[in-house]
């Protein structure tokens, strides 16, 4: 009952913040804060609730689960389950949700309570994505997102909105439509193979895919995700809709949204098509290192401060791609590890960047220049976060970048040589933000307040999980561990360097053994 809770609980209170608030914004905030500060307490005490279980053997990897009829004539279910990815996921929506709550506080003076209704209804989706083990109930809630986020970013964005509204619905919504026809195409093989209509992941999971049927299925499923992840080339959406979004629609959009996408690879490319998906592999982590190296070129090519930092999420989660289809335990791992650190680091350089751009209305770095004189805890956040991004050892983004690199070194070197290149451009970009933007010569006299309270919790908080991360990443290499090293058992033929079989049920990794179901 858990899961359904975490789903009707932004869900519910996005209704009653659009119903109470309509007279009075700050009952529309008040009900917003304090449904996702609900939502974040819930999520951390599952995950603690469970962590144990998740530690020491993948038989326990499925945690939770919530499942009641739905359409039966066609086999759809109401069905809802965590494990460690999905749990992680979770949590990471329950905190960034409740930082963009905040963010908005301040920002949105118009419409306030039908723009909480969207923002939570977003929300309530994410979580309905990462948690549905019925394919079109996947479906669902994965078209659920889009509406309420193009809303969030027609009506309260910036002077381009509606073109990057419709931008970001058309790219998107020819996306799903596109993997609703390879869902549909796996629900009939499985029919016409069994007999029996179902949408259950659990059951597809058996259905026997081969040759090119496999891999025109699985290419559905890929480009649905690569465009909501987004991947070079399916990625020109994107800076549009970030330049334009309100703060909080940018947060959600680089923190979660992108993340449904490598959410996606991980959960259904990969064990779904294990076949199709090795041989695909090459080409996936070639898209993956040229999104490294030209979303990391585009930055440094940016004048736009919001529109350098949404380039920086197609470099950055080239990575997750990258690792992803390296399809070993060390790449899973950093994959998971970076969907979460450039949440956090992206999303708190978003936050700033609105900051920025409500006192002065600008996001022209030439017109900025020589800010830290008049901010200079803002330009220290600012310079922690550009920091992280770039890969400082000590932060989270590094461990992860690390962790990518290393498993996919173990595959192929090539493509691990050719990705840490964008390490290289990343601190060159991130160095040119800071200069630009904080030290460079002082264009204009700008009278810009230094962060309030408010913002300063927000940051510190931020600060604090991305050391965390960088320092004891233990309890979320853990908690992802079970799923990565499942996923690598699939594929151990070809990479079965870090996994050595013992009895056919047992697996040995690192310094754990883990069982195995049959």
């Amino acid at each position: 009952m858990i899961l359904l809770l975490l789903i009707l609980l932004p869900f519910c209170a996005g209704i009653l913040a659009w119903l109470f608030g309509r007279r009075d914004a700050g009952t529309a905030r008040w009900i917003s804060v304090s449904a996702m500060t609900i939502q974040l307490v819930l999520a951390i005490a599952v995950w603690i609730q469970n962590y144990n279980r998740l530690t020491f053997s993948i038989e326990e990897n499925w945690l939770i689960e919530f499942k009641t009829a739905w359409i039966p004539r066609l086999g759809i279910k109401f069905f809802l389950a965590i494990d460690g990815l999905s749990l992680l996921m979770i949590v990471l929506t329950a905190f960034l949700g409740l930082i963009a709550v905040i963010a908005s506080w301040s920002e949105i003076r118009e419409r306030v309570a039908f723009y909480h209704f969207n923002l939570l209804w977003i929300l309530a989706g994410i979580n309905g994505v990462f948690m549905a083990m019925d394919l079109f109930l996947f479906y669902f809630f994965w078209e659920m997102m889009l509406l309420p986020m193009y809303f969030l970013i027609g009506i309260w964005g910036h002077e381009n909105r509606i073109k990057a509204a419709v931008k970001f619905f058309i790219f998107t919504q020819a996306a799903g439509l596109l993997m609703l026809l390879a869902i549909v195409g796996l629900w009939y093989i499985h029919y016409n193979q069994t007999g029996v209509f179902t949408f259950d992941y659990f059951e597809l999971l058996h259905t026997e895919l081969s040759g090119a049927r496999a891999m025109f299925l699985m290419l559905g499923f890929f480009i649905a995700f690569a465009v909501k992840l987004p991947a070079f080339p399916f990625h020109p959406w994107l800076p549009d809709a970030h330049t334009e979004a309100p703060t909080a629609g940018s947060i959600i959009l680089a923190g979660l949204l992108l993340k449904t996408g490598a959410y996606g690879l991980l959960r259904f490319v990969l064990p779904v098509f294990p076949q199709a998906a090795a041989e695909f592999a090459p080409f996936a982590m070639f898209l993956g290192v040229i999104s490294i190296i030209y979303g990391a070129l585009m930055a440094y090519g940016q004048d736009d401060l919001k529109r350098l930092v949404a380039y920086t999420s197609v470099s950055h989660l080239g990575f997750v791609l990258v690792g992803i289809f390296a399809l070993n335990d060390l790449a899973f791992q950093g994959a998971v590890m970076q969907m979460i650190c450039h949440g956090i680091s992206t999303g708190a350089l978003f936050l700033l960047v609105g900051i920025i751009q409500e006192h002065i209305h600008t996001r022209d770095m030439n017109r900025m220049g020589g800010l830290w004189t008049n901010v200079p805890r803002m330009g220290g956040i600012a310079m922690f976060f550009a920091m992280a991004s770039l890969g400082l050892p000590g932060l989270g983004n590094f461990v992860a970048e690390f962790l990518v690199l290393a498993g996919t070194f173990q595959t192929n070197r090539l493509m691990s040589i050719l990705a840490a290149i964008g390490l290289i451009v990343s601190a060159v970009y991130a160095l040119w933000l800071i200069q630009k933007t904080f030290f460079g010569k002082k264009q204009k006299d700008w009278h810009l307040p230094d962060l309030s309270m408010r913002n300063l919790i927000m940051f510190g908080v931020m600060i604090v999980v991305l050391v965390w991360l960088g320092i004891f990443p233990d309890p979320v290499l853990n908690t992802a561990q079970p799923v990565s090293i499942e996923l690598e058992n699939k594929f151990s033929k070809t990479n079965g360097k870090d996994i050595q079989p013992l009895d056919g049920s047992v697996i040995l990794s690192g310094d754990k053994i883990y069982m195995i179901k049959e």
